[in-house]
């Protein structure tokens, strides 16, 4: 808890929803005011080239139908594709679109601007300190 009673939980839904929210301001300044809730997301879990759904999945924590519908959504809308995994082709992967890939660097830069806010405010250190706990925490999960 911390110096008000708040428990961390709070604590760390209220920070998803601070960056959430700077995230789809920066996009809706560009235009991708289309993006459906956990599109950013898999955006940023697929900028690596090739991601396997499943990996997307996973990392989502949704059932295999409702990623598949976001998925499915992303493509309609052109930010990403579905490719078939060239060593295994009963699996696919999930790319960027040109467009998706944009999209991707807004949200980076979202996230950036909010971590150099954070480091101007309680420093390099103490932000280090906080990655590992959470870090720590998801890997113990």
């Amino acid at each position: 808890m911390d110096a008000d009673g708040t428990a961390l939980p709070v604590l760390m839904r209220g920070a998803g929803l601070a960056y959430a929210a700077a995230v789809r301001q920066a996009l809706a300044e560009v235009g991708y005011d289309d993006l459906p809730r956990d599109g950013a997301f898999v955006l940023s879990v697929i900028a690596p080239p090739g991601v396997p759904l499943g990996t997307v999945i996973e990392r989502l924590g949704i059932s295999k139908q409702a990623a598949g519908a976001l998925v499915d959504k992303l493509a309609d809308r052109n930010y990403l594709r579905r490719v078939a995994d060239p060593w295994d082709r009963r699996q696919h992967r999930v790319r960027l679109t040109a467009r998706g890939a944009d999209a991707a660097a807004v949200i980076r830069g979202a996230v950036e601007q909010i971590d150099a806010k954070l480091v101007a405010r309680v420093g390099e250190e103490y932000l280090a300190h906080t990655l590992a706990t959470l870090t720590t925490l998801i890997a113990d999960a």
